[in-house]
Formats: C-alpha cells, sequence, structure tokens
C-alpha cells in the first residue's frame, strides 16, 4: 500500500512501490521509479528521470534530478540512479546527468547518507556506504569509491577521485585524487595517515592496517618519487587486495593524488 499525502503533488505516472509513503507538499513528477519501503518527507522535490532503491529517505527541503548546473547541458535526456537504504537529508541536492560527459548519469550507491546541503553535482559516481558531511560539494564528474568519507564543508574540484574507506577532513578542498584507506587534511590536502579508525570499524585486521600503513610509508616516505615507490612496493609486497586496490588507484590517477603531509625531525637535544 501507497501512502500520499492528499496535499502532495505526485504525478499519475510515478511508480512508487509498496509501502512507500510521501508526505504533504512534496513533489514528485512522472518519470520516477521509487523502491518499496521509502520516504519522502514533507517539501522535498524528485524531478523526472529519477530511479530510487528500496529502504530510502528523502528529507525537506531535498531535491533529487534537479537539470545539472552545467553549461554544456542542452536539456538531453539523462538520469539519477540511486541504491538501497540512501539518506537524503534536509535541502541536500542531486543533479541529473550530462550527454556530454559520455555518462549522461549521477549514480549515488546504498546505504550512503548526503547530509544536510550537501551536493552530487552531475555525472558524479558515489559509492556505497559513502558518508557526505553537512555542507560538502563534490562537482561534475567527481568519483568516491565504497566507504569514502567527505567532512563537512569539503569541496571537490571536477573530475576528482577518492579512494575505498578514505575519510577526508572538514573544511578541505580536495584538488588531486585522494588515494584509498588514507586519512587526508590541511590546506593544501595532504596524505596524513591511514585510517585506522574506520577501517577497525570495519573489520579490517590489525595486520591488514599495518601492511597498508607500510605501503604508504613505502611511496612517500622512503626518498622514492611516487612512480618508483610504487614499483619498490610491487616487487617488496606480497600480493594483497588492499595493494592491488592502492597501486591501481595510484597508476590510473589523471590528476594525481595529493602528497604527504611533511614529517619534521627534531634535533636530538630537544
Amino acid at each position: 500500500m501507497v501512502e500520499i499525502s492528499p496535499l502532495a503533488t505526485v504525478s499519475p505516472k510515478a511508480v512508487l512501490g509498496d509501502g512507500v509513503v510521501v508526505g504533504p507538499y512534496a513533489y514528485i513528477e512522472g518519470d520516477v521509479q521509487i523502491g518499496e519501503g521509502t520516504r519522502v518527507f514533507p517539501h522535498a522535490v524528485i524531478f523526472d528521470h529519477v530511479r530510487m532503491g528500496t529502504g530510502c529517505q528523502v528529507f525537506p527541503g531535498a531535491v533529487v534530478g534537479a537539470i545539472p548546473q552545467d553549461l554544456k547541458f542542452k536539456g538531453e535526456l539523462s538520469y539519477v540512479e540511486i541504491g538501497d537504504r540512501v539518506t537524503v537529508r534536509e535541502c541536500a541536492t542531486v543533479n541529473r546527468g550530462t550527454a556530454a560527459s559520455g555518462k549522461a548519469l549521477t549514480r549515488v550507491g546504498s546505504d550512503t547518507l548526503l547530509m544536510s546541503y550537501s551536493h552530487v553535482a552531475h555525472d558524479c559516481r558515489v559509492g556505497s556506504h559513502c558518508i557526505l558531511t553537512s555542507y560538502a560539494g563534490i562537482a561534475g564528474e567527481t568519483d568516491m569509491d565504497d566507504w569514502a568519507i567527505l567532512g563537512g564543508g569539503t569541496m571537490a574540484h571536477q573530475f576528482s577521485k577518492i579512494g575505498c574507506h578514505a575519510m577526508v577532513g572538514g573544511g578541505c578542498t580536495v584538488v588531486k585524487d585522494v588515494p584509498p584507506y588514507s586519512l587526508c587534511g590541511r590546506d593544501p590536502l595532504c596524505y596524513s595517515g591511514v585510517n585506522i579508525v574506520g577501517l577497525r570499524r570495519r573489520g579490517f585486521s590489525l595486520e591488514v592496517i599495518r601492511n597498508i600503513k607500510e605501503i604508504y610509508n613505502t611511496i612517500f616516505y622512503s626518498r622514492y618519487n611516487i612512480s618508483d615507490g610504487c614499483a619498490r612496493v610491487e616487487e617488496a609486497f606480497p600480493e594483497s587486495e588492499e595493494k592491488r586496490a592502492i597501486l591501481d588507484f595510484i597508476r590510473d590517477s589523471k590528476r594525481g593524488i595529493v602528497r604527504a603531509v611533511e614529517i619534521v625531525q627534531k634535533p636530538l637535544d630537544e
């Protein structure tokens, strides 16, 4: 059974799954598909060409599926796809894609949280279990891999990539790619270590976390350039999922990855 407030505006062409609840003054256009058990709160807006999964929540003032804020957009058909159990909090926005990107699709993976006033621009790909904290924004064609987190007020430049299980601190500007499992912060943004707390919470063993740390120590702190550091890791470390994710990410990066924070060696007499 679908529950739609008499004060809501819902196109009869919209396809709403069983158990969908639509609150007062919500607005849903025609080419919209919403999965079972999703709740659309009062004053939320879902425009055409949106596909939303099951168990999602769209809070008041959120706008999903608005046309992209991209001058290359010429009114072509493009989409937003949102996975299951995604939460879109107050006044967060998710824009459609553009054909010029070759994608015409903005995608948000399952179990992701878009906090209040966050923004997902055209043709972005946000993985599963990601978090965009309040006021964070990712520009067009940004990729966030699974379990990545952006702190409050952080902005990502277009075409940026944020690796899996990485965390970027609040109020930062992402202009270089953020590698997997890393913790990044400061201005300019730099690698500050491994996201140890996040990895522990997700069940990574101490041995695996230690191995990730040693890989990054080799890349960033062994007096190699990035390419030579990766080559050394390839030779010296046993094969693992984490090693492959790090090396593939760095080698595929088109913008280049963040640099490491400098380690200041104190004099012996201090």
